[in-house]
């Protein structure tokens, strides 16, 4: 599901043990990312595959990327792997208006 910034903060807030997911290059996530969220390069289809099938099913996932399409590919792809809850975030992190860590 598509959410907008606003949307996605409050419902990642609001999500008891929910995980960010940040698909993009790890030389991006390297330039700043948003904080806590964990690294799943979807550009690298071995270790992105590997990762997915690590990941629980049963947490809710907020995903975002550069600009919001290599993330809304990743949750085609969770959703695929069982995964029911997850959010893409709309315009991934060049509109993001909230903290970012390097």
């Amino acid at each position: 599901m598509d959410l907008t910034q606003q949307e996605w903060s409050a419902q990642q807030a609001a999500s008891k043990d929910s995980i960010i997911l940040d698909v993009r290059t790890s030389e991006e996530y390297l330039e700043g990312h948003i904080p806590n969220a964990k690294l799943l390069d979807i550009r690298d289809p071995h270790s992105f595959m590997e990762g997915v099938s690590e990941l629980d099913v049963s947490k809710t996932y907020f995903v975002y990327c550069r600009s919001g399409a290599r993330s809304t590919q990743a949750c085609q792809i969770f959703k695929q792997h069982g995964m029911s809850s997850c959010f893409n975030l709309l315009g991934g992190i060049m509109e993001w208006q909230g903290e970012k860590t390097k």
